[in-house]
């Protein structure tokens, strides 16, 4: 890979980076908190109802989000080997089954839709069993959109710890990203053994490390001799 290439890779991986927060900014936080309603089933199901079109454009830009996710585990892969073959795979293997586990939680997101809003459920289910089979769906969308930030998690620290040694990206970008993989982490397992515990400011850590990393590799990009360096070094063709 030559240097124009490994800079193209660098911001095509900021211009997917900043897309990914928008769309999950939209599809994950916004509508969300405009359709579900906390311990109030029925109010969720009358915003189902009435929002059918928003919760289908969330889903669909969830879908780009995702798919911005997929093609940067492969974009972070080659700006990191350099660094380490293996760990820069073993972040990838994270990042994928991370983006698989969220797209099946999101899958029951979609569903919840189905018993509410006119569908082939709503003919068959009576309406109790319809709230039941949109209240099963959702607790399982939460769940599932927890679980996945282990794996998300893991990814970041390692990507972080091969930039924090890279020297062709500043050594504070992969700081914060590991600080934002440990947030991550931690939140998983508060949820899954101290709930009591488990807050949304553990996510606070990533958001904060993904803004000057995609500015960054959009402004700026990588120190393609240094990268070039590492390379050869590790036996890791440019």
């Amino acid at each position: 890979m030559n240097t124009v290439s490994v800079q193209r890779y660098a911001r095509t991986a900021g211009a997917l980076v900043v897309i990914s927060i928008l769309a999950g900014a939209f599809s994950e936080l916004y509508v969300p908190s405009i359709l579900l309603v906390p311990a109030d089933l029925s109010a969720t199901a009358r915003n189902l109802e009435a929002h059918d079109f928003l919760l289908r454009a969330s889903f669909a830009i969830y879908l780009v989000e995702a798919t911005c996710d997929i093609t940067l585990t492969l974009i972070f892969y080659y700006l990191l080997k350099p660094m380490s073959k293996e760990l820069a795979l073993l972040a990838a293997f994270f990042g994928l089954v991370s983006t698989a586990t969220f797209a099946f939680a999101e899958l029951f997101y979609f569903a919840s839709s189905f018993s509410a809003t006119g569908g082939s459920l709503a003919e068959i289910l009576p309406p109790d069993q319809r709230r039941i089979f949109t209240m099963l769906s959702l607790t399982l969308y939460g769940y599932g959109g927890s679980i996945f930030m282990v794996f998300y998690g893991i990814a970041s620290i390692l990507r972080g710890y091969l930039i924090s040694r890279s020297k062709y990206l500043p050594r504070f970008l992969g700081v914060l990203l590991v600080f934002g993989g440990l947030g991550f982490v931690v939140k998983n397992f508060a949820l899954v053994l101290a709930p009591r515990f488990d807050s949304d400011y553990f996510l606070l850590p990533m958001f904060v490390a993904q803004l000057p990393l995609a500015a960054w590799l959009l402004l700026r990009g990588v120190n393609t001799a240094v990268w070039e360096t590492r390379s050869i070094v590790r036996g890791a063709p440019a």
